[in-house]
């Protein structure tokens, strides 16, 4: 029961950490786009559901692999580090050198895919002749785990986003938000910079913020665990308040 407790104790912190950490990246990129101040989130408080859940997801299915270490002689995980960095760096300079604006992903692949494909090959062959040649040199044995994580979260938060647009839009007929117009989109619900965004503060969330709140959830202090019931009773009022208006 104990074991329990702290569990969503825990977790509720994630939530409440990572929900306000995306509501502030919201409306800051809002503030910045827009010059103007919204709130971007669902309730009246400053905390984003979908971005505490989302960070949520990710640590239950990514912290084991992310407590190992993954290296470039890694035959899976080295080539998967190789296709990440080769691939991002790929669409990113066509995204700000083609002299047309590509938005969809089928006019990428009918322009760029066989390119694309031998940038990557070329890539992979490159990372086997230089793990072969230098088996135990440094350069085989950098660890790319964080590499691998970016990719990982790439997808699952791209996944996340598509499914939520669609629930949000097929049940309860409402658009959020378009990327019709946007680089390298998927049906207008997903879109490249947006999931290379998600990625890069997902990589950071992880890798510099989650040791902080592990050193939090592992206090002792009297005031944590009262602050975790005054946001709990807050949140509750906040969603309660949310669905009745």
């Amino acid at each position: 029961m104990n074991r329990m407790i702290k569990f969503l104790k825990d977790y509720f912190i994630r939530f409440l950490v990572y929900g306000f950490i995306g509501w502030l990246y919201e409306v800051l990129w809002y503030i910045i786009v827009k010059n103007k101040f919204v709130n971007r989130g669902v309730l009246l408080g400053p905390v984003l559901p979908i971005y505490g859940f989302g960070m949520i997801i990710l640590l239950l299915l990514l912290s084991k692999y992310k407590s190992k270490k993954h290296t470039l002689s890694d035959f899976l995980n080295g080539n998967i580090a190789v296709f990440t960095i080769c691939s991002f760096l790929y669409i990113t300079i066509i995204e700000y050198t083609s002299s047309t604006k590509i938005y969809r992903i089928d006019e990428f692949g009918k322009k760029y895919g066989v390119s694309f494909l031998v940038a990557i090959i070329v890539s992979l062959l490159i990372r086997y002749i230089v793990v072969k040649k230098l088996k135990n040199s440094k350069i085989a044995n950098l660890e790319i785990t964080p590499i691998v994580i970016f990719l990982l979260i790439f997808v699952i938060t791209t996944i996340i986003e598509y499914i939520s647009h669609y629930v949000i839009d097929v049940y309860f007929n409402n658009i959020l938000w378009d990327y019709s117009k946007d680089f390298l989109n998927l049906n207008a619900r997903v879109n490249f910079d947006a999931s290379r965004n998600f990625a890069i503060g997902g990589t950071f969330l992880m890798y510099l913020v989650e040791p902080f709140i592990m050193r939090l959830t592992n206090s002792k202090s009297k005031i944590v665990n009262y602050s975790v019931v005054a946001s709990a009773c807050v949140l509750i009022i906040d969603i309660i308040y949310t669905v009745l208006h």
